[in-house]
């Protein structure tokens, strides 16, 4: 698995976390002081990277979280084959994968794209 431990208090808006088994992009990270009776808690707030769902999180900002390594790679559409659907070199491996296009991104063969992978879940995030 692509992933590593870290504090809760060394993470930030905009970075990823481990939410109900599935990496998340940080959208609010705020911290509550410390009580009688223990120390700080963070309230995280994100959303799935692959899925879209919206997670929350509350642990001790001295606890330890698992982070998703995402690796951010090149492709080039090879096909489009439906309008949410095309097939995408990969830029370094010349492998060929099928993906699905987000609503908001229009494509077209020999267009570059950039896509973040995590195990076997892939994004298209830019044309």
């Amino acid at each position: 698995m692509a992933r590593q431990q870290t504090e809760v208090r060394e993470l930030d808006e905009g970075s990823y976390v481990m939410m109900d088994d599935t990496p998340c992009e940080i959208d609010s990270y705020s911290t509550a002081k410390p009580g009688k009776h223990g120390s700080a808690k963070a309230r995280i707030e994100g959303k799935g990277v692959f899925d879209g769902k919206k997670r929350n999180l509350s642990q001790p900002v001295d606890a330890k979280i698992w982070v998703p390594i995402i690796e951010r790679k090149q492709g080039q559409v090879v096909n489009v084959e439906s309008a949410d659907v095309a097939q995408v070199m990969d830029l370094d491996t010349y492998d060929t994968i099928t993906m699905k296009v987000p609503e908001d991104i229009d494509l077209s063969p020999d267009d570059d794209i950039e896509y973040l992978e995590y195990e076997e879940q892939r994004k298209i995030v830019r044309s």
